[in-house]
């Protein structure tokens, strides 16, 4: 496989969403909207370190992600708007599996785990993508009309995220895409212990 086999959302992405997780979310709308809230103000949190961690050796990548937690906090200010008028609190809910288990396969070399971060950050925009895409035709106006307008942005990040990965790997990154790939696809299809944004069955 090359690189631009990979250029789309649907061809990196090893599957589908499940039915039964679109079943469960339209029985779970509050804990979709919090958990997502959380999704947004994490991915802010991962391009403000990214920022950290390499701010002198990769300019490019300090610009972009400067941009994307722009985006992001943009995102969860939105998420907590519809929150605050649908009268649904804010709160903690328990992590996702999802990100804490695709950060199991990261390399310990140092641009090993830059690379690895890299593709794990595709792979979640990729997924919320796919998501918000298979969700909303199910969701009530305005929910289908916000959801929908995320695409695009979504689309944008796990785009830059790849080109990132590949830019910065001294080696073909395609072997490393499929180690993830492969876990991706169980973590999806896999029947998972509570409901969330990320959650498998």
């Amino acid at each position: 496989m090359q690189y631009h086999d990979y250029a789309t959302i649907e061809s990196f992405l090893p599957c589908s969403t499940p039915k039964a997780w679109v079943d469960k979310a339209l029985q779970n709308q509050e804990i979709l909207l919090i958990d997502h809230a959380h999704c947004e103000k994490k991915a802010a949190s991962a391009a403000i370190s990214f920022m950290y961690r390499k701010s002198t050796e990769y300019p490019d990548l300090l610009l972009r992600m400067s941009k994307i937690a722009r985006e992001e906090l943009v995102h969860f200010e939105q998420v907590l708007a519809i929150l605050k008028k649908r009268n649904i609190r804010y709160r903690l809910l328990s992590e996702s599996r999802y990100a804490r288990t695709l950060r199991t396969l990261m390399r310990t070399s140092e641009e090993g785990r830059l690379v690895d971060t890299l593709i794990i950050g595709a792979f979640i925009e990729a997924r919320s993508c796919e998501r918000f895409s298979v969700i909303a035709p199910h969701l009530d106006e305005e929910l289908q009309k916000f959801y929908q307008g995320l695409l695009a942005s979504e689309r944008r990040h796990f785009s830059i995220y790849l080109q990132f990965a590949t830019e910065y790997s001294s080696e073909p990154i395609m072997p490393h895409i499929e180690r993830f790939r492969v876990l991706e696809q169980e973590l999806i299809e896999s029947e998972d212990n509570e409901f969330r944004f990320h959650s498998g069955v």
